[in-house]
């Protein structure tokens, strides 16, 4: 993933934030109000001092702060596209080795964790379009693809294909006849 310009992803996260959510009135409102926006504007800042070696500490910490006042944990060594809204937010955590496309929504009580205590790729690779619900646990190694949804309260321990829905507990792979679209509601078990 290349940086974009920190001026560039912060009007792109605002704007990503006012278009998904139908609650939102206005701009200012989002850029001042939504802890989603609040916490992945953070990430992008302690993102680009993660990757000086002797500003780890110092991301790591400011990260926490951002946790403390979002309720949102957003490790900075994740890797995080272009647009990501984090709806409601409180609760959402992503691992450090967390690896999440363009586009991407997700809702309160999220997580991106891990299945294991080991170094290394521990955490999930979301692709771009991904919609997660409320409540969700995607977890461990594994590759959720381009335009699948994570159900509300799923836990996802296996990859999804694009396109798919994950929904249940263990989570269960269902195939649509026609493409998800940005109207999540044609199924229950996905939203909130």
């Amino acid at each position: 993933m290349t940086h974009t310009p920190l001026r560039v992803a912060f009007r792109e996260d605002l704007e990503a934030a006012h278009s998904h959510d139908p609650a939102a009135r206005s701009r200012l409102e989002v850029a001042l109000g939504y802890p989603g926006v609040h916490a992945v504007w953070g990430y992008r800042v302690t993102h680009r001092m993660w990757q000086e070696p002797s500003l780890r500490l110092p991301a790591r910490l400011l990260s926490q702060l951002v946790r403390g006042i979002t309720g949102i944990e957003i490790h900075p060594g994740a890797r995080i596209g272009r647009r990501l809204f984090i709806d409601h937010g409180m609760g959402v955590v992503i691992g450090e080795t967390a690896e999440v496309g363009d586009d991407v929504v997700m809702f309160h009580g999220a997580t991106l964790g891990g299945t294991s205590m080991r170094h290394g790729k521990r955490h999930p690779t979301i692709g771009d379009r991904v919609m997660i619900g409320t409540g969700a646990k995607v977890l461990g190694p594994i590759y959720v693809g381009d335009d699948a949804r994570i159900g509300a309260n799923a836990v996802v321990v296996h990859d999804v294909p694009p396109g798919a829905s994950a929904v249940g507990v263990p989570a269960k792979v269902r195939f649509h006849t026609r493409p998800a679209a940005d109207d999540y509601a044609d199924d229950p078990a996905i939203y909130i």
